[in-house]
């Protein structure tokens, strides 16, 4: 199997002034290390505030490591699919679209090319025409994915989006995403939901306070995070 990312002693400290003489740090990671292969699908569980959606922006190259160090074959595209996450509000869905395909790394004929497909995946009518501060956070969230599936990344991260819209789109992710899965897409899924995680992982990773609590075959870990979450 190929190494397509590896993460190696990621640790990151928020650090925040409280008044004029005075600070908080906070250490959101403490020391992750695991191995991505091309091909696969992670699962990242773990509850909110854990360092879940932290580790997802350091590996997508998105903010960098207090310490620690990720690393990619030279040329390997990456695209961070969360809500809203990095749209302009004043410009239309499908300037959006665009921007974002061109932004994970797809040429501009390849982003004109595909604007349409991702207008009918994201199923947001007039509105992908319209500003995106327009949109309910479940239509940044159809027009996010839309443009992640169809631009085709070699390493897809992503986080908490299936979780977002009503339950027709949902469940039309959930199935694009495994046809796309099933091929050579690789992928980062984080969720705090066991379940959707055993379903489209091929392995799992246990984030709890900021390291990793168990990682391996995904039943195992989702059971193991689920029998915690049921004894807090």
């Amino acid at each position: 199997m190929t190494v397509i990312l590896e993460a190696k002693n990621i640790a990151l400290t928020y650090k925040t002034r409280k008044g004029f003489l005075s600070s908080f740090s906070h250490q959101a990671l403490k020391g992750i290390s695991f191995e991505l292969y091309k091909g696969e699908t992670i699962g990242i569980l773990g509850r909110n505030g854990g360092g879940k959606s932290t580790m997802l922006r350091i590996l997508a190259g998105i903010i960098n490591p207090t310490s620690g160090h990720v690393s990619c074959p030279v040329g390997t595209t990456r695209a961070l699919l969360s809500v809203g996450l990095g749209f302009m509000p004043n410009t239309s869905g499908r300037e959006n679209a665009i921007y974002s395909a061109m932004l994970q790394g797809a040429p501009k004929k390849k982003a004109l090319s595909v604007v349409d497909k991702i207008k009918d995946f994201a199923e947001l009518g007039e509105f992908f025409e319209q500003p995106v501060d327009t949109y309910s956070s479940g239509m940044r969230a159809r027009l996010g994915f839309a443009t992640a599936l169809m631009t085709e990344v070699d390493i897809l991260f992503i986080d908490e989006i299936l979780s977002v819209g009503d339950m027709h789109f949902r469940q039309k992710a959930e199935s694009a995403m495994l046809d796309k899965l099933n091929g050579d897409q690789t992928c980062v899924f984080v969720s705090h939901n066991p379940e959707q995680v055993n379903k489209i992982c091929t392995r799992a990773i246990w984030i709890e306070d900021g390291v990793i609590r168990a990682q391996g075959e995904t039943k195992t870990v989702a059971d193991e995070y689920r029998s915690f979450m049921e004894s807090l």
